[in-house]
């Protein structure tokens, strides 16, 4: 049915406000303002970079319908504490997979990832946590905001590792879903982060290859404060 269809089915008309998530998902946002109800942006948790449940009960008032939280990178949403907002606010709570999620392989990537969190300096690793099954392997480069993290993107391109930026700029800020907001822990998300490749059929030799092209650079980064 989509985000849009179960909001429309669930009652969420025009005018109505609907919490999203900031960081990625712009897809949710437009889903919400084609039914010409509000999308409300809330910050992110800075581990999880899933919807922060206290940033949700901030935004949530007496013209909220609903609030999508999206599972992030693998991920799990802390869907408790959201519903239990809703329910006490009286809102529609969806907890949606991140579009594209694969269940194939989750033992493969669990153990790249714990090798890579053991192996990895002069990057944040991604915290674990229970039920993360590493969709994506996401690193933060420190450092004083964007400018460090591309840069350090371009220079593991040109040793041969195919990072990607995950998200390139807050929800907030793009054409036609625009608002006049801040939230802190998405903008330093959007300049920090950095997806190393993380592949079940990846030959041990290239993830050797990333850990040491990452090392090589990491110590030339100042971690920011």
């Amino acid at each position: 049915m989509g985000t849009a269809g179960t909001l429309k089915s669930a009652g969420v008309r025009a005018g109505d406000e609907v919490v999203v998530p900031a960081y990625g998902n712009a897809e949710v946002a437009h889903a919400v303002a084609q039914l010409g109800a509000v999308p409300v942006y809330a910050d992110v948790d800075a581990e999880s970079y899933c919807l922060d449940p206290a940033a949700v009960a901030d935004v949530v008032t007496s013209r909220t319908a609903a609030v999508v939280a999206i599972h992030r990178f693998g991920r799990q949403a802390d869907a408790g504490w959201i519903r239990e907002i809703g329910q006490r606010r009286g809102v529609l709570v969806l907890v949606e997979d991140e579009p594209g999620a694969r269940s194939e392989g989750v033992e493969r990537r669990r153990a790249l990832a714990t090798y890579l969190d053991g192996r990895l300096n002069g990057v944040g690793t991604p915290v674990p946590a229970a039920g993360h099954t590493y969709e994506q392997y996401v690193v933060r480069v420190p450092g004083n905001g964007r400018p460090d993290r591309d840069a350090f993107a371009r220079a593991l391109r040109g040793k041969g590792v195919a990072c990607t930026v995950p998200v390139q700029a807050p929800v907030y800020r793009m054409p036609g879903l625009r608002r006049d907001v801040f939230l802190p822990q998405t903008e330093r998300a959007v300049d920090e982060t950095l997806a190393l490749p993380l592949r079940v059929d990846m030959p041990r030799r290239d993830v050797q290859k990333m850990v040491h092209a990452c090392n090589a650079l990491g110590g030339l980064l100042e971690p920011a404060f």
